[in-house]
């Protein structure tokens, strides 16, 4: 049997032939839908797929110095409240013609630079970071390639980086404060790991200075950092009732900690908020649905999503862009939180 004599590519100016338009329709339909006819589009696309036809990406970069791809690295994709950013940026870059390109770091500092790196070498056209921690070298390197980027998740109080994020250590004072006009004075916190992780970090300094400011403290032996794992807020819970007085309130690091932590309470038949208090960070879809409902803090995280792209769409486009962007915050209040046991 001969070999399959093998298929040739189809050709833009093939799609415009099928389509009955010109090859500039073609390119500005497969690169900018939302500049085309939606019929004419239709055709376009129709055409496209019956010829199985892919552009050139290496051909049409060169002609016009954009891959339109851009890079977002984050700390891991083992986190639903990363990844309703991460779909809603993906969303709006695709609405512009772009490609997102996604790469994780797991917390690792020199990790985060090599994949940075691997991003920059493939010519991505601009870059999402997650946080305001990170190694100069990476903010070197971005300079060197005069990369438009966006952080988001935080605020660069040093106003030298372009940010869109939330004030973190405001929203822990928040949440505290909330414990504390119920009565609440013996607190523990199952806290995120802060090595690396500005996040955590503030959240923790947000605590601490809401109790200070009722003087009330919170002793190291009531503070632990776990990984943001439903199993680590098991661990952290029973680090907190392991023998002497127990605290009324747990403030968990984030929303994964907090069910972990309620998990554990059940199994030790621990009362929640009856005896003990358990709050979250983030609002995850399942903090509703939990029973009792699980009261955190709301991030818009989708909302964060969309306007890192279109700071970073705006930029690309030549516009002036807002370089600092704070999104609201919302104490939701439900079950998991009372008056403390007389």
């Amino acid at each position: 049997m001969k070999p399959a004599k093998p298929v040739k590519a189809a050709k833009l100016s093939d799609v415009a032939r099928l389509a009955k338009v010109s090859t500039a329709t073609v390119s500005r339909a497969l690169s900018l839908p939302h500049k085309v006819k939606p019929l004419t589009l239709t055709r376009v696309q129709h055409a496209a797929r019956t010829l199985g036809y892919v552009a050139h990406g290496a051909a049409r970069a060169l002609a016009s110095r954009r891959t339109r791809t851009i890079g977002a690295v984050i700390p891991t994709l083992d986190n639903a409240i990363f990844a309703n950013t991460i779909h809603a940026l993906q969303t709006a870059l695709d609405a512009a013609g772009y490609t997102l390109l996604l790469a994780s770091h797991g917390f690792d500092a020199d990790v985060e630079v090599r994949v940075t790196r691997a991003l920059l070498e493939r010519g991505v056209d601009g870059l999402v970071l997650l946080g305001t921690t990170h190694d100069p070298a990476l903010f070197r390197m971005i300079d060197s390639h005069q990369m438009p980027y966006v952080l988001t998740w935080a605020l660069d109080a040093s106003g030298k980086h372009p940010c869109v994020g939330f004030d973190n250590r405001a929203a822990a004072t928040r949440l505290a404060s909330h414990l504390l006009d119920l009565g609440h004075r013996e607190f523990a916190m199952i806290s995120g790991i802060t090595a690396n992780n500005e996040r955590a970090r503030e959240r923790l300094d947000g605590v601490r200075s809401a109790l200070a400011s009722r003087g009330v403290r919170l002793p190291a032996a009531r503070l632990t950092e776990k990984p943001f794992t439903h199993s680590a807020g098991r661990e952290g819970l029973l680090e907190m009732i392991d023998g002497g007085k127990w605290p009324t309130a747990v403030i968990c690091g984030n929303d994964v900690l907090a069910i972990g932590a309620m998990a554990e309470c059940h199994a030790q038949g621990i009362a929640v908020p009856q005896q003990i208090s358990i709050t979250g960070f983030d609002d995850m879809e399942i903090a509703s649905l939990m029973t009792p409902g699980l009261t955190t803090v709301h991030f818009p995280t989708a909302e964060l999503g969309t306007y890192a792209a279109h700071h970073l769409l705006s930029r690309l486009a030549g516009k002036s862009v807002d370089p600092l962007r704070e999104l609201p915050v919302e104490l939701i209040v439900r079950g998991t939180t009372a008056p403390p046991p007389r």
